[in-house]
């Protein structure tokens, strides 16, 4: 049956994004009347945290609730104003190139945290949409503490009943997507942009340029 490739989204096939959740994130610390704000800087000590967690960084953990009201109203922006939301944001290094030679042999599919509006509105921006038609791109909509659906869910139910694959290949950026072998095995590749440090996870392989994959393919 081939193979199936796994990807996650953010920080894996895309990058520029922890600047845009910075500026909405400011503009709603704002509108709600706060002084504190975030530095670019901090982008880096928060990548890969859910929206939430950022504000509870910034206000305290006590701040959890207030911290889903602040979330919201992020979400609420950026789907009002992509431009905003999707402002400076690109393509990995060789993601179409390296999602075409996958797609041309293998199937592949994309799971992210992110909420399902907000995903069509970067695979369109990001010009990936063509790599996963109807079907193969799915939103788990990660943000709160008490979110049932992970992204082991959904990788679970795509596998249940379907084809066997000879072999299972996850690319990802955090530990949680190294973790999807857990339900149906496969090669592990953390992936992190030049900028950032590797998170702390397991993985068969690290890499920091995507075209490392083409030996998998």
């Amino acid at each position: 049956m081939g193979k199936l490739f796994v990807w996650d989204l953010h920080g894996t096939l895309e990058r520029g994004n922890h600047r845009a959740v910075i500026d909405i994130s400011n503009e709603v610390l704002r509108r709600f009347g706060h002084h504190r704000r975030f530095t670019h800087a901090d982008s880096i000590d928060l990548y890969g945290k859910k929206w939430y967690e950022y504000f509870t960084w910034l206000l305290g953990d006590d701040a959890y609730a207030h911290a889903m009201e602040l979330q919201e109203a992020c979400f609420e922006m950026s789907e009002s104003n992509p431009n905003m939301q999707c402002e400076g944001i690109e393509p990995t290094p060789h993601a179409p190139e390296v999602l075409a030679a996958v797609g041309g042999r293998h199937e592949q599919i994309l799971i992210s945290n992110t909420r399902p509006a907000t995903l069509a509105i970067f695979l369109k921006v990001l010009r990936l949409e063509e790599f996963f038609p109807e079907g193969t791109a799915f939103a788990v909509d990660q943000h709160s503490r008490d979110a049932e659906r992970t992204k082991a869910h959904v990788l679970r139910d795509h596998l249940a009943g379907g084809p066997r694959y000879d072999e299972i290949v996850i690319i990802g950026d955090s530990p949680s997507d190294m973790r999807l072998a857990e339900v149906g095995g496969g090669s592990r590749y953390l992936f992190t942009h030049p900028e950032f440090r590797f998170r702390d996870c397991e993985a068969d392989h690290r890499i920091r340029d995507l075209r490392e994959l083409l030996t998998a393919v």
